[in-house]
């Protein structure tokens, strides 16, 4: 047994190394008078023990024991303190930074310093034993199993310091999210072998090209991450994702399959005064991955200043939809429709406004967002029972009834009560479902399910109309016309012609008009925006207009006023 002795006073050396050659330990024995000198030679050679005075010149022995436990090399040795001091809060701190035992130097003799020594030997075996089951654990924890890159887990946590740090440093730093593209069809092809493999060589090719300070994680399945800290330009995190791409050209053979491969990369950048948090900037090179994706294989994007904006926007839009209704901040406004031949008033279409305490929101914003996050049934039902309330309203005192146009969405269409509700408001209004003209889109119709198909039945079985709306701006029109109880269709607004040099568009109104007025259907020109679009409408044998010629969308106080008060009925 190797042992050093590292102390300044030659009386307390002489001492120990006398209990020493008394006990029944057989070593050889070294000795140090200071920390420097003792770390030294801890650098040059091994020692199993390292009895270490507490006190030294220059650096104390807590000082040596720390830089020796920090050091890799000298994982092996066993350190053991002493100190003529009995204060037990220096023996506690010294057990503390990590020696094995603490001895009282008037307590030193041959039998208790071998038992102590035998003691800490075993000490530190069950000690190393512990950190090894420790990074085992932390190595199953921190670390994908498939490619030993860094996990989910680990990169998370290494994200969330290195966001903090750049905020202290006022650095930049970039996220290169990537997955394999068609990694399904290599699976599919070759086997799940091929593909681990495949995933393995990427990795390995992909190591060898970085810097080496990089995170290089596995996300799961085939989707990985790169981050880069301490970026001096934004382009360093193009010259990356460039260097990947390029890397990836050359083929890989793997159990004597030639196999391509490529990845689509999105790259996020974070640095100071960009106002995200670490969830956000990974978000954003996810969002930029899958644009990549649509534009192809092998393709690199940025996340640009404006598609955060509008990720912003519409989570804006997502929260305030969910309180929209109870806030009552929707209100329909009424676009009067006209009888194209006599120009007097036939009805309205209702059209739903969003007014927030931060303006306006135009409809072809937030119906979208409404369809994707299902708010739009909600509020579809909202605009029904609102619309058919105040069509109650108006017709209350008419000998000829007004009708009313409402649109609905292709989500609305899974509701199985929407033709029940329909009827209850109907009959609770005093309106008759023949004055409701029930629009859907074309996208509406194609989107169609055998059950939404039977809920459009329930409404026609009601005796509503169901019309067609924007119709002229899709690809299967007529095949619509064919197969949905439809008995209305409104001409989209693209329709009209721009000027009286437009005869292609006027031509191709012309035959639209004629095949609908063959089929029996009535026929609604939305988008009548001038005097010679009316006369040509009325010309082909439109049935009803409308459009901002006649009226902008109005709210019921101003219907009432402009159309209602001095109507003769």
């Amino acid at each position: 047994m190797h042992i050093l002795i590292v102390d300044d006073d030659i009386v307390d050396r002489e001492s120990i190394k006398r209990s020493l050659s008394q006990s029944t330990v057989q070593c050889s024995i070294e000795d140090a008078i200071d920390a420097d000198s003792a770390a030294e030679m801890c650098r040059d050679q091994h020692f199993d023990i390292v009895l270490l005075d507490y006190s030294l010149p220059k650096r104390d022995g807590i000082e040596l024991l720390i830089e020796l436990r920090q050091k890799s090399s000298i994982d092996s040795e066993v350190i053991v303190m002493m100190s003529n001091s009995e204060d037990e809060k220096l023996a506690l701190e010294c057990i503390q930074a990590g020696a094995q035992d603490f001895l009282l130097k008037k307590e030193i003799s041959g039998a208790k310093l071998g038992r102590t020594i035998l003691q800490s030997q075993k000490r530190f075996e069950l000690e190393q034993e512990l950190r090894k089951s420790f990074e085992r654990v932390k190595q199953l924890a921190e670390r994908d199993s498939l490619t030993n890159l860094a996990n989910r887990y680990l990169f998370d946590e290494t994200f969330k310091v290195a966001v903090a740090n750049n905020q202290r440093n006022h650095s930049k730093l970039a996220i290169l999210v990537f997955d394999v593209d068609n990694f399904k069809l290599v699976n599919d092809s070759f086997g799940h072998q091929v593909g681990d493999e495949l995933l393995r060589s990427i990795c390995k090719r992909l190591s060898d090209i970085l810097r080496g300070d990089e995170m290089f994680a596995r996300l799961g399945g085939d989707e990985f991450v790169i981050l880069m800290t301490n970026l001096r330009s934004l382009h360093d995190a193009a010259r990356v994702a460039n260097r990947i791409k390029l890397c990836l050209k050359k083929a890989f053979f793997i159990d004597g399959h030639e196999v391509m491969a490529s990845v689509s990369i999105g790259i996020s950048v974070y640095h100071e005064g960009c106002g995200s948090s670490a969830d956000e900037v990974f978000r954003y090179a996810d969002i930029a991955m899958y644009r990549s994706k649509r534009k192809g294989r092998g393709n690199i994007s940025f996340f640009e200043q404006g598609m955060q904006e509008k990720t912003q926007r519409r989570l804006l839009l997502e929260n305030g939809l969910s309180q929209a209704l109870e806030k009552r901040e929707f209100h329909l406004c009424y676009q009067p429709v006209f009888n194209a031949q006599s120009l007097k008033l036939e009805g309205f279409e209702a059209l739903i406004r969003w007014q927030t305490s931060q303006g306006l929101i135009s409809p072809d914003e937030f119906i979208p967002v409404a369809e994707q996050t299902l708010h739009i049934v909600e509020i579809g039902n909202w605009v029904i029972s609102e619309a058919i309330r105040q069509l109650g309203i108006w017709n209350g005192s008419r000998t000829k009834p007004l009708r009313m146009a409402i649109n609905i969405s292709a989500k609305q269409l899974s509701e199985d009560l929407l033709a029940t509700n329909i009827e209850a408001l109907c009959v609770e209004h005093n309106v008759s479902p023949h004055l409701l003209d029930i629009e859907l889109t074309e996208t509406a119709l194609f989107k169609s399910s055998r059950e939404s198909v039977a809920v459009l039945k329930s409404i026609v079985d009601l005796n509503c109309n169901l019309a067609l709306d924007d119709f002229g701006t899709g690809y299967s029109s007529i095949s619509h016309l064919q197969n949905t109880p439809l008995t209305i269709v409104k001409l989209d607004k693209s329709l009209m012609p721009s000027g009286e040099g437009d005869k292609k568009t006027a031509a191709l109104l012309k035959g639209l008009v004629q095949m609908l007025n063959a089929l029996g259907l009535t026929i609604v020109a939305e988008g009548i925006e001038t005097l010679e679009h009316q006369q040509l409408c009325q010309s082909l044998g439109v049935h009803r207009l409308q459009g901002f010629y006649y009226s902008a969308g109005l709210s019921p106080d101003e219907i009432t006023t402009k159309y209602l008060m001095h109507e003769n009925n």
